[in-house]
């Protein structure tokens, strides 16, 4: 449906902010609370006049966003850790999350604690601490900077999009 596909919402110094759907982006442009910056998708028609149907939307106003702490998942520790083994160095999609020192003993579920790894060294390591089973890290797990476009990273860009999204590959 024409209403549901992606905007980009845009502050008003041109960061951009979210992606909405074209029904929010053409009530905030009909409430004058943004304006039209791309239309590349044609018009909706209504009863008074045909309406943009935009792509990406500034908003007139300044919103400011806290920074906010990344939430400990599996796919982020995976990136954190960029798809690679932290005990063997194999890079591979098929991994696993390890904590350093096991739940059993103790340990916390926290960014400082779990590191990706192959299936095999998972195996390995086991319940056991790492001077057990002479294993090492690769480098020291840490929790990755805030980072205020991670929104960003999994969404396909749109072509549009890219002149305000320079950082997209």
């Amino acid at each position: 449906m024409l209403t549901d596909l992606p905007v980009l919402v845009l502050n008003q110094n041109y960061q951009p902010l979210n992606v909405c759907n074209v029904k929010r982006a053409v009530i905030l442009l009909d409430r004058g609370k943004a304006e039209l910056m791309v239309n590349g998708r044609g018009y909706i028609r209504t009863i008074n006049r045909p309406v943009p149907v935009p792509s990406v939307v500034r908003l007139f106003h300044m919103v400011k966003r806290p920074l906010v702490q990344r939430r400990l998942s599996r796919r982020a520790v995976f990136l954190r850790d960029r798809y690679t083994c932290q005990y063997c160095g194999k890079e591979t999609k098929t991994l696993t999350l390890d904590h350093i020192i096991p739940r059993s003993r103790g340990g916390p579920h926290s960014w400082e604690n779990v590191v990706s790894a192959c299936i095999p060294c998972n195996h390995r390591k086991a319940g056991l601490m790492l001077e057990e089973v002479h294993m090492r890290l690769a480098r020291e797990p840490r929790m990755p900077p805030p980072n205020p476009y991670y929104l960003f990273q999994h969404r396909h860009i749109l072509e549009e999009w890219r002149p305000f999204i320079p950082w997209a590959e």
